[in-house]
């Protein structure tokens, strides 16, 4: 594999000092622009060193900073071992740091030749790049920017806690030299918001993960003890309680470890359901926290009403451990506190809606510790009904008005437009073909998944069936293996109830999914998944084995396969629609329920007396 640094149009752009249009209109106006040497039709990749060249043979202005040549030159290793290197270079400026010894710049001297050398599996050119990067501008804010970069490449496989939100819920359970653990740490979000912890502890999945968060905190000069490992199952800090525990776990991960843990001591409010691994995540936190000590924990707003998470709700509420349930924009915050021996618990709950403004959250907090709230709920109201703390069914009465019509905008704004499409007397009689025919020609390439894939423990991302389903980041993840397939913007992956077109790479195919690689010159991705999504739909409706490779196509042009392929797009954009407003039209239909009957809301009718 070259280890030649490679960029996108929009680094070009970006060292150019240009638009996007303006790199178009290179590629399309020189002929001697460097042509691609990988990517996609879509999202080509171009050698740094040859589009360098080039800029300067035409007096482009541009200038590529020293950062930027480090991250493209961690770049070229490959998306699979990306998170590796950026989790090597954050142990070496680390090393580089602690061997300078009083905090300052880094310097490249500071290292023997082998700890410059390959020390932490990043070749002599990086490692070189990576410390100079440190040295010109302190080895903090050098790793923080590869960090910055990498979040950005991988926005879709990696769940970063929103920093507004972080920053709350690490105020909220929080004082000044305490200790706080994150057993589900991700790359330190939460653990980097505290202003001034004592100990701070973290454990997660994925080596790469927690590798980076630890050089994070570390080169903060922060006590730290972060562990690699699946927290249910291989618990790092067992027996160990924190000041306080703050929590952004995976949701709807159904693999929690439900078979192993039934008889696990920490389900001390309840054997959490199978399909609510949340409340498993839930409890875990409050093992971890001292008497008195706080809890904060995103939660999927469903926790707060699901039947099956029902019992545990109710014991968590007479214990006194869950105190306030605040929605926000995507998800709840659930704030616990482990009851200490003998006290009494509280007879009411705070329930707060904060999707329109998080601002409002701190000081209803405080209003509920103080016992002045008005923005509470009985508990014995709460445990003589289904125990639905959902907040847009407990806000107050006057609220109801503003939430119908915020929840009508959300709605109309997730809606989709079908696409226009044109009738026709008689169908078309086209030239067809066959997939199988398309891959013989070698228009289209079709992988699978090893048979065998470790289900856990790994750092490289998995795109599962749901995610497919669902479009939602690879939720999955594996260990490095013999036969992994690469996932590259542009593929088409199908799965027996679904067929979608990556929009990026930096995953691997998972179990029971295909993958079909088409010649983007020759073929569009969006036209042949369109067609296959029509096949496998036709396929449920009857009794006979369905063999994909007969899909049928016609035979087009690229430019007419396009506009089949935005036409096909376009449904695909619909039917996630139709999912996100068949939520969001339940909440408006109780919201106006609610208004109507307690006449917050009225029908526009005429003659109406207010």
């Amino acid at each position: 594999m070259s280890h030649d640094p490679t960029v996108n149009a929009g680094d070009i752009a970006r060292l150019a000092g240009v638009g996007r249009a303006a790199v178009s209109n290179w590629r399309r106006r020189h002929d001697d622009f460097p042509q691609p040497t990988g990517g996609t039709a879509n999202q080509p990749l171009f050698s740094l060193r040859q589009v360098e060249s080039w800029l300067r043979r035409y007096g482009k202005s541009y200038q590529v900073s020293l950062g930027d040549r480090a991250w493209q030159r961690l770049k070229a290793a490959g998306d699979l071992r990306l998170g590796e290197l950026v989790a090597a270079a954050g142990t070496l400026l680390t090393r580089a740091a602690n061997a300078a010894g009083d905090g300052g710049p880094v310097k490249v001297d500071d290292l023997s030749d082998g700890e410059r050398a390959d020390g932490d599996g990043l070749d002599p050119e990086l490692a070189g790049l990576v410390l100079e990067l440190g040295e010109r501008h302190g080895p903090l804010a050098a790793y923080e920017f590869l960090c910055e970069r990498y979040l950005e490449a991988h926005s879709r496989q990696l769940s970063v806690t929103r920093e507004d939100v972080a920053a709350l819920m690490v105020r909220l359970v929080s004082t000044a030299g305490a200790t706080v653990l994150d057993p589900a740490c991700g790359v330190g979000t939460l653990l980097l918001a505290p202003a001034s912890p004592a100990t701070m502890l973290g454990q997660d999945l994925s080596e790469t993960s927690a590798a980076i968060t630890a050089a994070r905190l570390r080169l903060r000069g922060l006590e730290a003890r972060v562990m690699a490992g699946d927290s249910m199952r291989h618990d790092g800090f067992a027996g160990e309680r924190a000041d306080a525990v703050v929590c952004d776990p995976p949701f709807n991960e159904r693999a929690w470890g439900y078979e192993e843990l039934t008889g696990d001591p920490r389900w001390e409010y309840g054997l959490p359901p199978r399909g609510e691994p949340e409340l498993a995540w839930v409890q875990h936190c409050l093992t971890h926290v001292k008497p008195r000590g706080l809890v904060a924990i995103l939660m999927p707003p469903a926790a707060a009403s699901r039947k099956a998470g029902r019992r545990i709700r109710a014991n968590l509420l007479r214990a006194g451990a869950l105190r306030a349930v605040v929605a926000l924009p995507g998800s709840d915050l659930w704030l616990l506190r482990r009851p200490a021996p003998g006290e009494r618990p509280p007879s009411e709950v705070l329930i707060v809606d904060a999707t329109a403004d998080l601002t409002v959250v701190e000081p209803a907090w405080q209003a509920y510790v103080e016992d002045r709230s008005d923005q509470t709920v009985r508990i014995i109201d709460l445990l003589a009904d289904e125990v639905d703390m959902t907040p847009a069914r407990h806000q107050r009465r006057d609220d109801v008005g503003r939430a119908f019509a915020e929840a009508r905008d959300r709605f109309l704004a997730a809606a989709a437009v079908p696409p226009d499409l044109k009738v026709l007397e008689q169908p078309l009689d086209q030239p067809g073909t066959t997939l199988g025919d398309l891959i013989k020609e070698g228009l289209v390439a079709t992988s699978q998944a090893p048979p065998k894939m470790a289900a856990d423990g790994g750092d490289v991302p998995v795109l599962t069936s749901d995610d497919v389903l669902y479009g939602s980041a690879p939720s999955g993840s594996t260990g490095m293996q013999q036969g992994l397939i690469a996932i590259r913007p542009g593929d088409v992956v199908a799965s027996y109830s679904a067929v979608r077109v990556m929009g990026n790479g930096g995953a691997v195919l998972g179990p029971h999914l295909t993958l079909y690689r088409v010649d983007a010159r020759r073929l569009d991705p969006d036209f042949l998944a369109g067609f296959l999504r029509a096949a496998g739909g036709r396929a449920t409706t009857g009794s006979s084995r369905f063999d994909v490779r007969r899909t049928r196509l016609p035979r087009l042009s690229l430019k007419e396969q396009k506009a089949y392929g935005e036409a096909f797009r376009q449904l695909a954009v619909l039917e996630d629609a139709i999912r996100e407003t068949s939520t969001l039209g339940q909440t408006l239909i109780r919201l106006g329920l609610d208004g109507l009957t307690d006449g917050h809301l009225h029908p526009p009718a005429h003659g109406l007396t207010l």
